[in-house]
This record gives C-alpha cells, sequence and structure tokens, in this order.
C-alpha cells in the first residue's frame, strides 16, 4: 500500500452504503459494503432512515482505514441518492411514514407516491421548468414535500431541515448545513444561474412555508461540490467514523454524478496531447442507465434534464438523459424466456448465462453465412421502452415493441431477441446524443462506461458500433467511490481544482473501437428504430379515434 495521502470516498446507494480508501492517484486500496435498510409498506412507498444509514457508513469507514495511520487521511467526500430526509427540532428524525415510524424519516428515490403533486405542479408550466426538459419528475423532491405537506400535516409542520441524503451526510459529519449545488439544481428546482431559491415558484407548487426566514429549511448556504464543509468532521463524528476530528469534508454529489465525475477523468492508455471533457458522455450503466454529459455553454435540449450549472465540476453545464430500464431489462428478457430455467440450471447465475449467449452469437452468425454478429438481427427490430422513455421522449407512458418474430425456439431464439435488445438500447443513446446535437451542444469523441453494463462486452460493442463512438471502459470499476474520494482531494487541496483531481484520479481504460463494417446497417437499423416510435403514435391514434 502508498504511504499515503489518503482520501476516503463514501457512497450510499439504494441498498447499501459503501466506503473505499482510495490513493491520491484513484487506485481504490481498501472497500467495504453494509446492507441498508427500506421499508416498503405499500406499492410505490418506499422509506429509509437516516440513523440506520449514518450507522451503516460508520461501520464501513472503520473497516477501510483500519490499516493505516489515521493521520494520513486528508479528507472524505459523501455522494449518496437523490432521497429526501426529513429532520425536526434539533436534528430528530420526523416521520414520512402514514403509520407514524419516527426512524423512517427518509422518502427514498424511487418512491412514486407524488404523482398527482407531480402532475399539478407541471401544469404550472413555470420558467424554471426548462432545466428539468420541461417537466418535473415524481422522484423528484418538490413533489414530495407537497405530499408530505397534504398527507403528513404533523411532520410537515414541524420540519427543521429538509435534506438531500448526500447533503444530510455532511451535516452529520460537520455540524454545518450547507447544500451541494448538485443536489439543490438537479433535485430541488433550485435557480442556479440567479443564484436562489425562487419564491414565485415554491409558492405556485403550494409551499409558501418553506420560504421564510431565507429558506432556511431548505437551505441557504448553497456551494459548488468539491468544497470545504465547516471545520471538517466534528469530534462526535470522527469519534463515530474512527478518523481524526477536523479532517476535510467536501461539499457532496448525488450518486450516479460521483460516477461522472470520476469517469470524465479517465483518459484512454493510447491517447496523447489534450483531452477535452466536454467530447465525453459518461454512462453510469445498471439496473437503469444515466447519460451524463458537460459543456461549457448551456444547452437546453427538449426531454433531457438541464443544463445544470456547476452540478458536477465548477464552470461546465450539465445534460442528465437517462433510460429507465438497461440492465433490468436485459435480466426481463432473460427471465421470461421459454430457455431461462434449463440454461440456469446447466450454468447457474445470470452472469454464466450471458457469458453463454454472448459466445453462441458468433456461432450462429457463421453458420448462417454473416461476417458481422449485429446482422443476426438483419429482421428483428426493438423498441425498449417497456417501462416509459425518461429521454428524449419523456414519456412514460410509451412501451416496447418488437417486430420480425418467427419459429424458432430455445436458446437461438433467446440469444437472437437478447442481441436485438441490446442494440436497441444502444440506439437510445445514439437517439439522445442526436437529440442534444439537435439544440447545438458541442460533438462527442467518447462515451465512458461504468456500472454493472460495463462488464458486458457485447453492451458496450454495440454502443460504440452505433454511435458510431469509441468506448472507454475504466480500469478502475468502482469509480463512484472514486468520485467520492475525488471530491475530498479537492476540498482538501491536495489537488486545486475539482476538474484537476478528477483528471488525476481517472486513471486510464481500455479502449472499444467502432466497427467500420457495420456503420451503413446500423444506420439503416436505427432508421427503423425511430419509425417504431412513429408506429406506436400512430396506433395510439388510431385506437383512440373509436373512443371519441
Amino acid at each position: 500500500m502508498s504511504s499515503g495521502p489518503f482520501f476516503v470516498g463514501v457512497d450510499v446507494g439504494t441498498g447499501s452504503a459503501r466506503a473505499a480508501l482510495v490513493a491520491c492517484d484513484g487506485r481504490v486500496l481498501e472497500q467495504a459494503v453494509q446492507t441498508i435498510q427500506t421499508w416498503n409498506p405499500e406499492p410505490g412507498y418506499y422509506n429509509q432512515s437516516s440513523d440506520n444509514i449514518w450507522q451503516s457508513i460508520c461501520q464501513v469507514v472503520k473497516k477501510v482505514i483500519g490499516g493505516v495511520d489515521k493521520s494520513k487521511v486528508k479528507g472524505i467526500g459523501f455522494d449518496a441518492t437523490c432521497s429526501l430526509v426529513v429532520l425536526g427540532p434539533q436534528g430528530s428524525p420526523l416521520t414520512v411514514s402514514k403509520s407514524g415510524e419516527a426512524e423512517q424519516n427518509i422518502i427514498l428515490w424511487m418512491d412514486h407516491r407524488a404523482e398527482q403533486e407531480t402532475q399539478e405542479i407541471n401544469a404550472f408550466k413555470h420558467s424554471l421548468l426548462k432545466y428539468v426538459g420541461g417537466q418535473v419528475s415524481l422522484e423528484m423532491e418538490v413533489p414530495k414535500l407537497l405530499w408530505l405537506k397534504r398527507n403528513l400535516s404533523q411532520t410537515f409542520g414541524n420540519i427543521w431541515r429538509v435534506f438531500d441524503l448526500p447533503d444530510f451526510l455532511t451535516w452529520r459529519a460537520t455540524g454545518v448545513d450547507t447544500r451541494s449545488l448538485c443536489s439543490v439544481v438537479c433535485k430541488w428546482n433550485y435557480d442556479a444561474a440567479n443564484g436562489s431559491w425562487n419564491k414565485e415558484f415554491l409558492k405556485q407548487a403550494d409551499l409558501e412555508e418553506l420560504t421564510q426566514n431565507n429558506f432556511e429549511k431548505l437551505g441557504s448556504d448553497v456551494q459548488p461540490p468539491g468544497r470545504t464543509v465547516g471545520k471538517g468532521l466534528t469530534a462526535k463524528a470522527a469519534g463515530e467514523l474512527g478518523l481524526s476530528a477536523g479532517t476535510v469534508v467536501s461539499t457532496s454529489l448525488i450518486d450516479a454524478h460521483a460516477g461522472a465525475l470520476g469517469m470524465f477523468g479517465c483518459r484512454s492508455k493510447e491517447s496523447k496531447g489534450a483531452d477535452d471533457v466536454q467530447g465525453k458522455m459518461a454512462l453510469i450503466a445498471g439496473t437503469s442507465t444515466c447519460h451524463m454529459s458537460i459543456t461549457r455553454k448551456a444547452c437546453f435540449a427538449q426531454g433531457v434534464w438541464g443544463p445544470y450549472q456547476d452540478a458536477i465540476i465548477p464552470g461546465y453545464f450539465l445534460n442528465e438523459g437517462g433510460q429507465s430500464i438497461a440492465g433490468h431489462l436485459l435480466d426481463h428478457v432473460l427471465k421470461s424466456h421459454e430457455s431461462y430455467a434449463e440454461l440456469k440450471s446447466q450454468l447457474g447465475e445470470d452472469k454464466f448465462i450471458y457469458q453463454h449467449l454472448n459466445k453462441l452469437l458468433p456461432e450462429l452468425a457463421a453458420a448462417r453465412g454473416l461476417s458481422q454478429v449485429g446482422c443476426l438481427t438483419q429482421d428483428v427490430h426493438v423498441w425498449p421502452d417497456l417501462h416509459g422513455n425518461r429521454s428524449p421522449i419523456a414519456d412514460p407512458t410509451l412501451r416496447g415493441v418488437i417486430t420480425g418474430l418467427d419459429m424458432t425456439r430455445g436458446t437461438e431464439s433467446l440469444a437472437i431477441k437478447y442481441l436485438a435488445f441490446v442494440q436497441a438500447l444502444a440506439y437510445g443513446t445514439r437517439h439522445i446524443i442526436e437529440n442534444l446535437y439537435q439544440y447545438g451542444r458541442a460533438p462527442f469523441q467518447t462515451l465512458l462506461f461504468c456500472g454493472g453494463l460495463a462488464k458486458n462486452p457485447l453492451y458496450v460493442q454495440c454502443h460504440a458500433d452505433i454511435c458510431n463512438l469509441p468506448a472507454l471502459i475504466p480500469d478502475e470499476q468502482e469509480m463512484v467511490l472514486v468520485g467520492a474520494a475525488a471530491l475530498g482531494a479537492a476540498a482538501s487541496g491536495h489537488f486545486d481544482s475539482l476538474e484537476s483531481a478528477s483528471k488525476s484520479m481517472g486513471g486510464t481504460g481500455q479502449l472499444v473501437k467502432p466497427n467500420a463494417e457495420t456503420l451503413e446497417f446500423h444506420n439503416r437499423k436505427y432508421k427503423v428504430f425511430l419509425q417504431l416510435l412513429e408506429n406506436q403514435r400512430q396506433y395510439r391514434r388510431i385506437m383512440q379515434a373509436d373512443t371519441k
């Protein structure tokens, strides 16, 4: 192990808290994970506990720093899901549960209870909504706050502070109430262009109570990511974490955004000369996929969230696209196929089934006399939005389409269907990219991947081929933890800016080049892909005609 300095990155995902001890070159030296508790009292409702999460963080941080001199840990950075934390007097938890359990004081990001409130807020068409692709999502915080006001008035009336989970963690660590621009701009409709909360928007949303005393319940001190918070760890927090009091704490990031920060600094081993962060799209590809990119000049693109000013790296605007289901979609294709049970008994874990399918596809192509695997789907076309479209159509009512079904059965039929769905996810990424270009975005030079799907070579190669862009897979797979540690490294002054921390800690990656021989084939299939969207809209018009 290196002699230091070291930085700690803490990442709170949907189901677990993780910590890593990271060297200043971005190598993850130690990591630990601890599950966190989620309550799901009824469909669409998901609650968590800030006490439970903090206890889990303390356990994992103690584990990763156990083998080093704590005086060499120079900074800590936190990232977390964009969940809503509700605190009462003296910072005590306030319930978000209808049944009143005080410990359940977090509404998880994926909670969908505020559907009605979301529709009402969007109906006002406030000018601030141009920063969120034209409409707030029911996963953002303002609709959830309105739900609390209407359904749990005692909780709402007793609020001392409401936090995005990443900002709760920096407050709990330092005792100082600052908010990261990342959270408040991306999920709370903070007006970054004017550097303030928008009183008119909150009044329109029937949340005038939150505007009192200089918006103190929402947070009146908003800082960019990578800044020092207060005087570092309090004595109490330091004791709980096993670190020294005064260890530098950075302003936070949302979890996917921390992954993007880590990846923006990653370079190909072959790259020489300037490496422009503006030419990169970072895909955090797991159950769902986030498509993150930053520009020097604001790009307003319909159906894509942003431009969020200074939300990841100060001086840049973030655009955030996404696919509601990605890995989850491929799992659905696999598990709903008649061959799944047999493959499962033969091969065991799902990852081995995917490896088997990836190996089978070239054999099928060769048997059919095809020089390229991609051409197996010449007649099979998919629109992949079985769970609605997040970007760039922003229509949760869209559904999936498949055309070209035949009588083939068994593993061969699964392999071709799987390939068609993997390609469709890549056409969806191309659709997001071309939508950004339509609104004047500077061209991309590279796609970067982290998350579970980054480990699937077919998924990565299809993206390179279909988007006609080289794909870069970081050598260090835990880029979310690297991004969190980079926050601590920048705040501690080890690097002079968050951008230089990202470049120094992003490391190198393996470059996957696009296959020039399939370019025309994919251009044709992409035309079919767009036609499937038009067809679906046409079918709806036909079916609705009879109901009028």
